[in-house]
């Protein structure tokens, strides 16, 4: 009789809240004594994490699943468009089960149903001396980098969107849990901790703010809170997915004071007063506009990058211009651009007429050019200039890293040619030499590492 375990392979899709939801699947499936396997042909079954916000999304899903069902047979399919179980077993009626978002227990569920776990299976309790499965849990980012999430779902309801209907109100994670994981990840190397959510601002509303103790301290699940504790642990922490609300105002000092990088990712999404109303969005324009320049008031190094939406039902040419003169008077450092997708469900599918293809593609270009051309004039300003440098990759001709103004595939990186001796997760100071609408080249100010990775 064979002693391997069974084999499971994973198929991870969609946003960084869907990569965590792989990474918990993933540990669950390693300490219940199965294998992960990288190819279809070694595993004895495939679960295939989804996603379901846009339509791109579901064909690049409904691709992936079919391929798995063709090199493998045996598929589970879990995720964002598992909400919508006939639109996969429509086209994918071999699959042998769909479950939602975050529905970790159903998943492990009909995994043990399909593929019962093998007489050699590890006990299904963390032991470090006899299990391969890190602290941790297995993570799918690099080890120097990871994504934290504090919550799941979401209490607005935008009229583009329908993750609310796939993943539910806001439930945020109590504050001594989040931080209790964020110590594990460091303890394990990680030096960058990217703070995801699908509203990080409103952190903790839904649990009334309760109080925890972490390190024997008393703290709120609230978002201020929590940025001084993770402020605590001496690493790169970087907010995602923040709304623009007034308290948002109390973390910026947390920026200038070093305790988390000076970063925000908010998604303003349009400039003009009527198209956010009619989105449902918080945040007058003229308000983020005063919000911005005073943030960068009291933390004048602080990055924002933003998404924004062209072609929203009924955009007309004068509200397209009001985005426009939005993004060349914020001058954010990044911004992200979508054409307006009708999804279905949406609300906005039905709030005005629908902007020919040409128009929205016009419209996108001329945006694209313009913030081209604002990252650019912001990057130029740096040439010069000493930044610290966290390294993601490094080969033959040198080290790729990134600056505190980058999220990692997002943003930008920073080139330094000719440096092969260092290692991902190094922090090096770099004398920035170069610039381009994205990109900074630069050369290593000194070779002393100011933080190394445990090892």
């Amino acid at each position: 009789m064979s002693n391997e375990k069974n084999k499971v392979g994973f198929v991870s899709l969609g946003c960084p809240k869907a990569l965590v939801d792989s990474e918990r699947i993933m540990t669950q499936l390693k300490i219940e004594g199965y294998d992960l396997v990288a190819s279809y042909n070694e595993a004895d079954l495939v679960v295939v994490n989804t996603c379901g916000f846009i339509d791109e999304a579901k064909a690049e899903s409904l691709e992936a699943i079919g391929e798995a069902i063709s090199e493998n047979g045996r598929v589970i399919v879990t995720g964002c468009m598992g909400k919508d179980t006939q639109s996969i077993t429509d086209i994918h009626p071999r699959v042998l089960s769909v479950t939602g978002p975050h529905e970790y227990a159903e998943v492990m569920s009909a995994v043990q149903e399909h593929l019962p776990p093998s007489q050699f299976s590890n006990p299904p309790v963390h032991n470090p001396l006899i299990d391969l499965t890190p602290a941790q849990g297995i993570k799918l980012t690099p080890k120097h980098y990871a994504y934290l999430k504090i919550s799941e779902g979401c209490n607005h309801r935008c009229t583009f969107c329908i993750i609310p209907s796939l993943r539910g109100d806001l439930v945020s994670r109590p504050i001594n849990e989040v931080m209790e994981e964020a110590e594990r990840l460091k303890q394990a190397g990680v030096q960058e901790l990217l703070i995801i959510s699908q509203d990080t601002s409103a952190y903790g509303l839904d649990l009334k703010y309760q109080k925890e103790i972490w390190r024997g301290q008393s703290r709120q699940t609230r978002l201020l809170d929590l940025c001084n504790a993770l402020g605590e642990l001496d690493l790169w922490t970087r907010l995602h997915y923040v709304y623009p609300y007034p308290h948002v105002d109390k973390i910026i000092p947390l920026m200038a004071e070093g305790k988390i990088l000076p970063y925000l990712d908010i998604p303003f999404q349009h400039g003009s007063t009527r198209v956010l109303k009619a989105m449902k969005r918080p945040g007058a324009v003229e308000h983020n506009l005063q919000r911005i320049q005073r943030w960068r008031e009291i933390c004048p190094e602080i990055t924002l990058r933003s998404t924004f939406i062209v072609g929203f039902p009924g955009e007309t040419e004068d509200e397209f211009q009001e985005l426009i003169d939005f993004i060349e008077e914020a001058k954010l450092d990044h911004a992200g651009c979508f054409k307006y997708s009708p999804v279905k469900g949406a609300i906005a599918n039905d709030q005005g007429e629908h902007i020919d293809d040409d128009i929205m593609d016009e419209r996108f270009n001329i945006f694209m050019r313009v913030q081209g051309q604002i990252s650019e004039a912001r990057l130029q300003e740096k040439v010069g200039k000493t930044i610290d440098v966290l390294i993601d990759e490094v080969d033959s001709e040198g080290a790729i890293g990134r600056s505190k103004a980058d999220a990692p595939e997002i943003d930008g990186r920073v080139m330094i040619d000719g440096e092969s001796d260092l290692n991902p997760g190094d922090i090096v100071s770099v004398k920035v030499t170069e610039a381009d609408e994205h990109d900074l080249w630069g050369e290593l100010k000194d070779t002393r590492i100011r933080f190394k990775p445990l090892t």
